[in-house]
């Protein structure tokens, strides 16, 4: 079974409104997803998306440009022998971004393609699932356009938002901090514990929004406030000083988001950076890579909780590798978080997530089920893909 056709869609929805936010780094005004399909030449098909939150068209050029030529009529079935040629072919020009992300798209279309043929869902190709539900935590309380000017109704507004994700039936979320002064985003965090109690699993991310003396400063109060992992404080760059910050600091340290690869894990692991390791299946590698990336946290006792971003197919990727990742460490009992695995499930408004998939995801109380369908287990709404798309492209 080889491979007969590439094909690239560049998603894009506007938000309007409230819907657009804010986290250090910049605006959301829109939701922008590139997914992957490749067909076989036995007519099956498979989907896979590349890259996270960026300007992805020069994704897209290095797919049709660059890969695809060394993809058309091999093996769909070989993802190991793949994904070598394809790291090979860039190694020397690109181990880390925009080569890599295209990788991971590719990479998860041939799993798709491979649990269709084998009519199982990835998880079992991986060795088989560990749990068939995780818990989701909500990714929320970002910023709007008045929190910038109005610190004390962005109090207000992360309570209220706080409220809402406890009484939709979640018993953990994640804050966005570190784009007000940090007495300002303390505030806010304070706000968000003061409205869904002690005994409720509370994190937050940074998203690289702080320098060393700052990001100390602040972990050190959101410890006090009792939460849980504190989400990239310091730029990917700093490894060095993710280390001195998780020997400081009581609260776990967590990042990932912005590595690639086994190798880049390797650096953050070697150097003793984490607690909490993050990567994005759709960035790092792919399937393929999650796995070793995995296996070799495990082998440094650091448990993996996935960087969750994009569309419904980023969402089922990672979904199926976290079917497969064992406790860490194995109890008779285990639980979430001490030894199993969160999963990140945002909360904005995600067209490309809440419409593409058909039939959405099955989310109970604070439980996310693992498709069980073949490949992915999620089907594509064609209708909403077509909606969406502002750039296709087809290599065959």
């Amino acid at each position: 079974m080889n491979i007969k056709q590439l094909e690239t869609f560049l998603l894009e929805a506007k938000l309007s409104g409230d819907d657009r936010f804010y986290y250090s780094q910049g605006r959301f005004a829109d939701r922008r997803s590139l997914l992957v399909k490749i067909t076989t030449d036995e007519g099956l098909v498979g989907w896979g998306e590349s890259g996270v939150s960026m300007p992805l068209e020069h994704v897209q050029t290095f797919i049709h440009d660059a890969l695809a030529p060394r993809l058309l009529g091999k093996s769909a079935l070989q993802t190991e022998p793949v994904w070598h040629d394809l790291y090979s072919f860039s190694r020397d020009f690109g181990r880390k971004a925009t080569p890599i992300d295209a990788m991971s798209g590719i990479d998860i279309a041939l799993w798709d393609i491979r649990g269709k043929e084998a009519g199982k869902p990835i998880h079992l190709l991986m060795g088989g699932a560990f749990r068939s539900t995780v818990r989701a935590y909500a990714t929320g309380l970002y910023y709007h356009e008045k929190d910038l000017t109005d610190p004390v109704g962005a109090v207000s507004n992360v309570q209220e938002e706080a409220c809402r994700h406890r009484d939709a039936g979640f018993s953990a979320i994640k804050g966005k901090i570190g784009l007000l002064a940090v007495q300002d985003d303390i505030r806010r965090m304070a706000a968000a514990r003061e409205a869904v109690g002690d005994e409720f699993l509370l994190m937050t991310d940074a998203n690289h929004g702080y320098n060393r003396h700052t990001a100390r400063t602040v972990g050190r109060a959101l410890h006090e406030l009792g939460f849980y992992w504190f989400e990239e404080p310091l730029v990917p760059e700093d490894i060095e000083g993710l280390a001195s910050l998780r020997q400081e600091l009581e609260i776990a340290i967590a990042a990932g988001e912005c590595e690639y690869t086994r190798y880049g894990m390797l650096d953050l692991l070697r150097s003793q950076a984490v607690d909490i390791l993050q990567p994005d299946i759709s960035a790092c590698g792919g399937l393929s890579e999650g796995q070793k990336i995995v296996a070799l946290a495990s082998s440094h006792q650091t448990p993996v909780c996935l960087h969750v971003w994009g569309s419904g197919i980023s969402v089922a990727a990672a979904l199926q590798l976290t079917a497969a990742i064992p406790p860490m460490p194995h109890t008779a009992n285990p639980r979430a978080p001490e030894n199993e695995p969160l999963f990140e499930f945002d909360r904005t408004r995600n067209p490309l997530r809440d419409d593409l998939i058909a039939g959405g995801f099955n989310l109970e109380v604070d439980q996310l089920r693992i498709p069980q369908g073949h490949g992915l287990g999620v089907e594509i709404d064609e209708d909403a893909l077509k909606h969406h798309c502002v750039t296709s492209r087809l290599s065959q």
